[in-house]
């Protein structure tokens, strides 16, 4: 279970892209995700609709 807040940078280096990249990924997908640290609970809305990254 995730515990704690991440920032998009987070995000974007566990799938191996750039932040850029990543929101495309949102844009395209039609995903409103909040500007600022991602909570737990918009981190698991995005690793539903992207599958979890493979670390």
């Amino acid at each position: 279970m995730i515990q704690k807040a991440k920032s998009r940078q987070e995000i974007a280096e566990e799938y191996g892209i750039c932040v850029r990249t990543l929101s495309r990924w949102f844009q395209k997908n039609n995903l409103s995700i909040p500007k600022g640290l991602l909570s737990p609970k918009i981190q698991e809305l995005i690793y539903q609709e992207f599958g979890r990254p493979t670390f």
